[in-house]
């Protein structure tokens, strides 16, 4: 397979149908006050085939193209979000196996029948306590080693996305050498010695399980161990990173268009007694609606260019963060203008509002980060000259 590209062409024509968009929003509320994966949601997205569908045609799956993986994902974001960025790193992750020119033909195998089969599912680990994110560089904690003729991986992942569901870890990791070489580790996470520690608290995006993943002494197959080179390489292929921030702006833009039909059907049905009429006939209230659609306009615009210039091959890192950047930023402030002028409703955990602006504001934290987006949107005008 060529690792340069992750798209190919696709007949599959898929809809996420209304009654699970509607069933995930009737369980969102739930999900997120336990604070606890939708596994009812993951079941349903089984027993639909819909975690099967980025596994290329000629593996048993869908084979669906990028821009469908995106308009999959926005469309369960918009009945609950969590769920959608554990469908997400499924789709993504497989995407990206898939495009590798470094996977084993057989692990690749093993990894696309227990998906098409099974439904099984996979995240890629790489967050660490000490180190944090990847994307800022370093040398993993995580390590794994030969004792005899085994090879033993240690070390914890922290932000783990999906924990409990996955059947499949892709962990980065580096050898003991007194070099290391860093690499992919794949990891059956129902293996000896992975256990999960509860560690995901946080404010919003509060039902995606991103717990802390340990490992003591986990036995790993060597063929498991891929992609394992010098530090400073990326084992990812550049269009595969690009791909992500596309894919995960698209899931934060469907929040907020989640929290403007919310905010429609607050303004219409609302009707002060000083008033007499609905909310929705108030000038003001129009201005704001026109203001947060002026917001979501720019963001499909962005989002329809990031994927019209990837399926080109003509868009760059610089590019793709930027739009990410843009996107997350104009839902945020869509989502905060509707809680601003919904007052004590949009706050109240009765209604599903505070709940959009709690998940919207995590997209602020999905790798590239607004700093490091700036700061080499900066750097690479004067490298230009």
């Amino acid at each position: 397979m060529d690792g340069s590209r992750i798209i190919e062409p696709s007949l599959t024509e898929v809809e996420v149908p209304d009654e699970l968009v509607k069933r995930f929003a009737e369980r969102a509320a739930d999900h997120d006050r336990r604070g606890e994966i939708g596994f009812d949601n993951l079941e349903d997205l089984r027993e639909a085939g819909l975690l099967a569908l980025a596994v290329p045609r000629s593996k048993g799956g869908g084979g669906i193209t990028l821009r469908q993986i995106a308009q999959i994902v926005a469309r369960v974001a918009e009945g609950d979000p969590s769920t959608a960025l554990i469908l997400a790193m499924q789709y993504l992750q497989t995407l990206g196996i898939a495009a590798s020119s470094t996977w084993p033909e057989d692990v690749r195998e093993d990894v696309f029948e227990s998906i098409v089969q099974s439904g099984a599912l996979l995240n890629a680990l790489r967050v660490e306590p000490e180190l944090g994110t990847p994307a800022r560089g370093g040398i993993p904690a995580t390590r794994v080693r030969r004792d005899g003729d085994r090879w033993l991986l240690s070390g914890r992942k922290i932000f783990s996305t999906g924990s409990s569901a996955l059947h499949w870890g892709v962990v980065w990791g580096a050898t003991e050498d007194e070099t290391p070489r860093i690499g992919q580790i794949l990891v059956p996470l129902d293996s000896p010695g992975v256990r999960i520690e509860k560690s995901w608290h946080q404010l919003g995006m509060r039902a995606t399980g991103s717990d802390t993943i340990i490992f003591e002494d986990v036995e790993v197959p060597e063929r498991y161990l891929i992609n394992f080179h010098e530090s400073g390489s990326n084992p990812e292929t550049p269009i595969l990173a690009t791909a992500h921030t596309a894919v995960v702006a698209g899931l934060y833009d469907a929040v907020a268009r989640s929290a403007r039909d919310w905010l429609i059907g607050f303004l219409k049905e609302r009707v002060p007694t000083a008033l007499g009429r609905p909310l929705s006939t108030l000038p003001r209230f129009h201005s704001v609606l026109g203001e947060i659609d002026g917001l979501l306009l720019t963001n499909k615009a962005l989002l329809d260019s990031a994927f019209s210039k990837i399926e080109d091959e003509t868009i760059t890192q610089v590019e793709a963060g930027q739009i990410k950047r843009l996107v997350t930023e104009n839902a945020i402030a869509a989502v905060a203008r509707a809680v601003e002028v919904t007052g004590n409703p949009g706050l109240s955990q009765n209604n599903p509002l505070e709940r959009h602006y709690r998940n919207v504001l995590c997209g602020r934290i999905h790798t590239p980060q607004a700093d490091a987006v700036l700061e080499a949107a900066g750097r690479s005008v004067f490298e230009a000259g």
